[in-house]
């Protein structure tokens, strides 16, 4: 499989990306005691970009039929397929086993783009939300925006609020919306970018829904560090994102009315900002409890590969060859 595609790759005069032997290392030692045999065949993945598969979420809001027919003409063919636990009909995203990526579309004032290109497994945080019409709803760490545009691809919240702190990710966030929302409909969200781990205290109990798709230690990107002193600064302060993760966790419990759903998700295998982080909160607070998500995971196990002896209430999507999707950790609470 990998020398057909390294045959082809070279053939397309396409060269891949240096990987940063100094987070790699780090990984190694991490991920081989987490993860045992399994991290070997994520590793080849995660380490060799030309086998990545890109995911297309198509925008409702700039429909296009022509579109639609040269994915399928292309061996496209939608991701999810129910029966899921939800699944509109208006989210339409579409994959291939192939690799490779879609060209994306340039940014162009007043004018929206068809679709989203993005990691199909970022899609699961979405679907585990369960965002329905008129629910009010907050992205607590929002940019770039993708998940913002999933899940109003899937419902019209009452109210959607959109947040990121960083300032250069909020300027991407508010262009992602620009590109892919109509007027009308930024009109009735709000974007702001505000401390998420205070907004609990600004916004109490104001949502039916809070997503926190959290700042992690990215394996994708860090294996990529072009930059060694940046990457090993990012090792250094690793251990400290588990505190921010668990102070957003708890400002969105204190955002969230009873009876609402909170989706926590990060793009890292790391147990520390996983199922540590999740397992704090369960124990720290009575007043919320697991939500199981064994029917979403059985219903999409086609496509994406998960990591078995998690508990029911979460789920970790690990990339392997030709179902590169993910890392992506999923885990979805209650409040009561």
């Amino acid at each position: 499989f990998f020398l057909s595609l390294k045959l082809e790759n070279k053939t397309n005069g396409k060269l891949q990306k240096q990987i940063c032997e100094v987070v790699l290392d780090h990984f190694e030692k991490q991920y081989t005691t987490e993860l045992g045999d399994t991290w070997a065949s994520v590793r080849d993945v995660l380490t060799y970009p030309l086998c990545w598969q890109y995911a297309i979420l198509l925008n409702k809001f700039s429909p296009s039929p022509e579109l639609e027919n040269t994915l399928r003409v292309k061996g496209y063919y939608p991701a999810f397929q129910g029966p899921l636990p939800y699944l509109p009909s208006s989210l339409k995203c579409y994959i291939r086993r192939l690799p490779g990526k879609f060209p994306s579309q340039k940014h162009q004032a007043g004018k929206l783009k068809e679709y989203y290109l993005l990691n199909a497994a970022s899609l699961l945080p979405v679907l585990a939300l369960e965002v329905k019409d008129g629910e009010d709803v907050l992205d607590l760490c929002a940019a770039p925006g993708g998940k913002s545009v999933a899940i109003l691809q899937c419902a019209t919240p009452g109210h959607f609020h959109c947040n990121e702190y960083d300032d250069l990710r909020s300027r991407w966030l508010k262009q992602t919306i620009e590109s892919f929302i109509p007027g009308t409909v930024i009109d009735l969200m709000t974007v702001s970018k505000l401390d998420g781990r205070k907004i609990g205290d600004l916004k109490p109990v104001l949502y039916d829904k809070v997503l926190v798709d959290a700042p992690c230690s990215n394996d994708r990107s860090w294996l990529f560090s072009s930059d060694i002193q940046q990457a090993t600064l990012r090792l250094i302060k690793r251990n400290e994102l588990s505190a921010l993760q668990f102070q957003l966790l708890r400002s969105a419990i204190k955002a969230l009315r009873p009876g609402g759903l909170l989706v926590y998700s990060t793009c890292t295998l790391s147990k520390a900002e996983n199922s540590d982080v999740i397992n704090l909160i369960l124990n720290t607070y009575s007043n919320v409890m697991p939500v199981d998500l064994s029917e979403l995971a059985k219903a999409v196990s086609q496509e994406f590969t998960f990591l078995s002896g998690t508990q029911q209430h979460e789920l970790t999507v690990l990339p392997e060859k030709g179902r590169t999707w993910g890392p992506m950790y999923v885990a979805k609470l209650k409040k009561i």
